[in-house]
């Protein structure tokens, strides 16, 4: 079978790595791709959301099974027009990528499915907004509404920071429309979870837990990014904690999904904070988590491929994944700046030594080839992932890696994984 995949990102080449395994495949296409996916399949210069270009590209090349990456491209409703087109796809319907694209569509979702989140109003008017936030007496968490690339989540310990940062997003537009409506919250306190799960409209299969580190510095300081690291199993979620967060947040956004007329096939993520209370939802997301796939797949032995067509054929319930269970590690590496401004270009060395490693993979993100050479072409450049038969050995032997690869203004983070680590002693 041909595969088409959308996407450019660390997610895109572990999936294009794992793909590429199956024994399934014919021809991997990857659009528009990076320098790592390129050593999977082919890449094709088509923007992921150039939707026409992509479906015709399906067309002509007979692409079997298009898989979508990122979630710009599905809140387009790029799988309604490879349907549409006769084309199988794998991911929601655009109605359905509203749970992400639309964090006001998923809060009012969550209060009429009594799943568990975050107390917070919705707002359209700044004025409004401000005159609430200014009632409050504690932190806040202030959220655009719109797909801001994992950046449109900020926390503020002081009510008075809340109206400054509410006051940016609306009317200053640091995220352009996504900044349009805004949600204002309570901020949880806990331990967060990434919690994945293939779901086919009806069935759901739990993937192996994960916890991504979103905020730019050790320590979990600074401003929140796309994601600059993440462990898989996380200790926090346990077999009980598991079993609740399926019953209380799962099966019950699925079936609210169902009622509401989108009903839900591909990925759904779904950000929890771990409370004391129990689980919590900070965010739903309607595709993989990015870094969290690389070490989700690094630990995952099933056919990847299978597994996406019993999605698209609401066949989930005929499947079963079998893991490794060794845990994994994933460092990004990012450009100096990163996530605000930072320099392209920068030539990338040592990513053969690091690859020879045992257990480790570099998933790139923002790279390309130019001139011979493999550059930067973004803030996260490469997630450098490591199983271990203990997390303290994977951490390890990831940054034993990230030591060997250099370019002008690396950075990463040094403490990915110390949480799960302290958890399991």
């Amino acid at each position: 079978m041909n595969v088409l995949l959308i996407g450019s990102g660390g997610r895109e080449h572990a999936i294009a790595w794992k793909l590429a395994q199956s024994k399934n495949l014919s021809k991997l296409y990857i659009a528009p791709g990076n320098a790592g996916t390129s050593e999977c399949g082919e890449n094709i210069p088509i923007a992921a959301n150039d939707v026409d270009k992509l479906v015709s590209f399906a067309r002509q090349n007979d692409v079997g099974l298009v898989v979508v990456g990122p979630e710009d491209p599905l809140a387009a409703g790029v799988v309604d027009a490879m349907e549409k087109a006769g084309i199988k796809a794998f991911g929601p319907s655009g109605g359905a990528a509203a749970l992400e694209a639309d964090k006001a569509f998923a809060k009012q979702l969550m209060r009429a499915s009594a799943v568990s989140t975050a107390e917070g109003r919705i707002f359209d008017r700044f004025s409004d907004a401000k005159k609430y936030i200014a009632s409050r007496d504690e932190a806040v968490v202030v959220k655009a509404a719109g797909l801001a690339q994992g950046k449109g989540v900020i926390i503020c310990d002081e009510p008075s920071d809340g109206i400054l940062v509410a006051e940016k997003i609306m009317c200053d537009k640091i995220f352009g429309s996504a900044g349009d409506k805004i949600i204002v919250e309570e901020k949880l306190l806990g331990e967060e979870a990434s919690i994945l799960a293939f779901v086919d409209g009806h069935n759901i299969y739990v993937m192996e837990s994960s916890q991504d580190h979103k905020a730019v510095g050790d320590g979990d300081t600074g401003p929140n990014t796309g994601g600059m690291g993440a462990y898989s199993p996380a200790p926090v979620v346990t077999d009980e904690m598991m079993d609740r967060i399926t019953r209380e947040i799962l099966v019950p956004i699925v079936d609210g999904m169902n009622r509401n007329g989108t009903p839900y096939k591909g990925v759904l993520y779904a950000g929890l904070m771990i409370t004391s209370g129990g689980p919590r939802v900070l965010e739903f997301n309607v595709r993989f988590g990015d870094p969290e796939t690389q070490p989700i797949l690094m630990r995952l032995k099933s056919d990847l491929l299978e597994v996406f067509l019993a999605v698209c054929d609401s066949k989930l319930d005929e499947i079963t994944l079998n893991w490794d269970q060794r845990p994994a590690v994933c460092v990004v590496m990012a450009s100096g700046g990163y996530p605000g401004d930072y320099e392209k270009g920068k030539k990338i060395t040592g990513l053969k030594e690091a690859g020879r490693l045992k257990d480790v993979i570099v998933f790139h993100a923002g790279t390309k080839k130019e001139n011979g050479d493999i550059v930067t072409n973004g803030g996260r450049v490469l997630g450098v992932t490591a199983l271990g038969e203990q997390i303290i050995d994977a951490k390890k032997r990831a940054y034993e890696a990230v030591e060997k690869i250099k370019f002008d203004g690396a950075y990463w983070r040094r403490d990915i994984a110390d949480k799960a680590i302290k958890n399991s002693n």
